[in-house]
């Protein structure tokens, strides 16, 4: 499921929509969401140079690395952030995000810090002003893909280190504009769910389209945590969790759910088996009645019958025409042929009209459905 993120992040917005947005969220009990935040990262960087990416350039704000170490990683992921033509842009907010530094007097390690910022990102010392925030990330995508009809795509690394700095509705305007602006493919930011209240979660997974989750492998039992169910909890989660994506569709949500490992080499994702119940319960609504039935159920449903289903009980197949009984027809056929047999006796007059077929519109004062037999 993992690679489904990375196609709808890579194919981008289509015309006339907002770009997708995807949310990653973790918590103190499984602290995987900047692996799988990296993993995106990685995945997107290698479909742009390779062309395969609706977007043209990334522009990454920084929060909670340096862009060195950006750099050196997606180095050490194989991919070239040197590579002509330009592709990365990294807004660093995290070596001076309130510019405090800029007004301390200048010390030998000064010019070694701006030279780093120089050639591996373009630094922002006021992270407060969320407008300002804006300009400085659309203008260095525009300054990879022109301001014709190319885009690029926008990641933040961590969306709770700017909530220290701004409310929850300036931050949620930035990236409400981010998903509307004309050139933006796609946008992805990492978020730690238990830093903020349940409304700040609720409201930033609203404005996304995908929402990925990052729980524990293994819960509580019970909701005991001791000393030593807690050091088990550690020991079995340390290394691995559970990946829930959600998507939004057209015709509702769907969720499914993928186990990670983290190793050194990176993140491994491998899919939840059936008998686990995770993807059945997660695709199943939940309502207050069974879905399922059972044997003598289905049993019972065979044996059901229908309305005007013929019973093959070897009886002559006689049609009936929905206004009368068949007992009720047999006894006027027999009335109408003694009538006949009468008036010849007499010899007087008599007409006799039976409908031929439906076709026929009844009388105004006849209704045809009065005595339907289901």
């Amino acid at each position: 499921m993992a690679d489904s993120i990375g196609r709808a992040l890579r194919d981008g917005a289509l015309e006339g929509e907002h770009a997708p947005a995807l949310t990653i969220k973790d918590s103190i009990a499984s602290p995987f969401g900047f692996d799988v935040f990296s993993h995106v990262l990685t995945q997107l960087s290698s479909n742009i140079l390779a062309g395969k990416s609706q977007s043209r350039g990334l522009v990454l704000v920084a929060f909670s690395r340096s862009p060195s170490f950006y750099v050196n990683f997606l180095k050490r992921r194989g991919v070239d952030v040197a590579s002509s033509p330009k592709w990365i842009e990294i807004l660093d907010c995290y070596t001076d995000p309130l510019g405090w530094k800029c007004g301390l007097v200048e010390s030998s390690d000064a010019p070694s810090l701006s030279r780093e910022v120089s050639n591996t990102g373009t630094i922002c010392r006021n992270v407060k002003d969320v407008n300002e925030l804006l300009s400085r990330i659309i203008e260095l995508g525009q300054g990879l893909v022109g301001q014709g009809k190319f885009r690029f795509c926008t990641a933040i690394d961590s969306v709770s280190e700017l909530l220290r700095h701004a409310s929850m509705s300036s931050v949620s305007g930035l990236l409400s504009n981010l998903r509307s602006h004309d050139q933006i493919s796609s946008i992805f930011w990492l978020l730690h769910s238990d830093l903020h209240e349940d409304r700040v979660m609720a409201a930033f997974e609203y404005m996304s389209s995908m929402v990925a989750s990052v729980e524990p492998l293994n819960q509580y039992a019970g909701g005991q945590r001791g000393t030593t169910n807690s050091l088990s909890f550690l020991e079995q989660n340390s290394a691995k969790g559970k990946l829930n994506v959600r998507f939004k569709r057209r015709n509702g949500r769907v969720r499914v759910s993928e186990e990670l490992h983290v190793e050194q080499s990176g993140v491994n994702f491998m899919s939840v088996s059936p008998e686990d119940g995770v993807i059945n319960q997660g695709l199943i609504p939940k309502v207050q009645f069974n879905l399922q039935l059972s044997e003598k159920e289905q049993i019972d449903r065979a044996n059901v019958v229908l309305p005007f289903e013929h019973q093959g009980n070897g009886k002559p197949i006689q049609i009936y025409d929905g206004r009368r009984s068949l007992a009720d027809m047999n006894i006027e056929e027999t009335a109408v042929s003694t009538k006949k047999s009468e008036v010849n006796e007499s010899s007087m007059g008599e007409i006799i009209y039976f409908r031929d077929s439906e076709d026929e519109m009844p009388d105004s004062d006849e209704d045809p459905d009065d005595d339907l037999d289901i």
